[in-house]
């Protein structure tokens, strides 16, 4: 609606999914929790399994926007529009998400890790619609880490986003994944530090490596929100953060 009104979009018809059935309701086996696109940000942190084993994406969603728009607001919609601001995608990549993309040739599941491919560009083709989201449920030691840094508590577009979950085991990081947002064209996995985190002792020198690593991999700018050095600064602080809560 922002984009239409401020005419960005041409004015023709559009399809109101809102009433689609399908594409609502939570759904819990063994090994995932499925999420209709249409789950609102209330539906996810009212959820007690969510809130649970997936405590970064409640946190998330209640630090979107205000009250109504938790309310009005999807998941589906969050990712679908691709902002690499957007509060809920790097708690998802942080929890290996996929997403299913469906059309009249079939269903196909994505690693949600792939799915922006440059700002405001996704791997979903025109005739394809997002359907559901599926988190693999997970260890239940695992650390989580969920930090939004904008210029107030709320209604305010991320300055930076920081999304983390590890685990360590007899002193090592065993398990590690990191996510940001507002620091690249798109919501980033960061792959390369968690390469430089896994299987290493949680001392000085491996944070001072991970900040290193860090460096290489974000690619914050300047805009109308914040600089590229206040970015690049709070990324790495709250990285350092994390990892001395965690070895903690």
């Amino acid at each position: 609606m922002v984009l239409l009104e401020s005419g960005k979009l041409p004015h023709k018809n559009y399809l109101n999914i809102r009433n689609l059935a399908e594409l609502r309701g939570i759904q819990v086996s063994e090994n995932h929790i499925t999420l209709g696109a249409l789950t609102t940000y209330t539906e996810v942190q009212s959820n007690s399994i969510l809130q649970e084993e997936f405590p970064m994406l409640c946190q998330a969603a209640s630090e979107t926007g205000g009250l109504a728009i938790q309310n009005r607001g999807t998941l589906g919609g969050n990712i679908a529009n691709a902002s690499p601001a957007a509060d809920s995608p790097p708690a998802l990549l942080a929890y290996n998400a996929e997403l299913e993309l469906l059309s009249v040739r079939g269903s196909r599941w994505v690693p949600y890790q792939s799915f922006h491919t440059g700002y405001k560009q996704m791997i979903m083709q025109p005739d394809e619609l997002l359907a559901r989201i599926r988190l693999p449920r997970l260890w239940p030691d695992l650390k989580h880490y969920y930090r939004k840094v904008g210029t107030r508590k709320a209604q305010a577009i991320s300055k930076v986003c920081f999304a983390a979950t590890a685990r360590i085991d007899e002193g090592m990081i065993d398990i590690i994944r990191i996510a940001l947002g507002s620091v690249a064209p798109v919501p980033l996995r960061c792959l390369k530090t968690e390469d430089a985190l896994r299987g290493a002792m949680l001392d000085e020198s491996t944070i001072e490596k991970a900040r290193a690593e860090l460096v290489r991999e974000i690619v914050p700018i300047d805009d109308i929100r914040s600089t590229r050095n206040y970015r690049l600064r709070v990324s790495l602080n709250v990285l350092e953060d994390f990892l001395r809560q965690l070895a903690a």
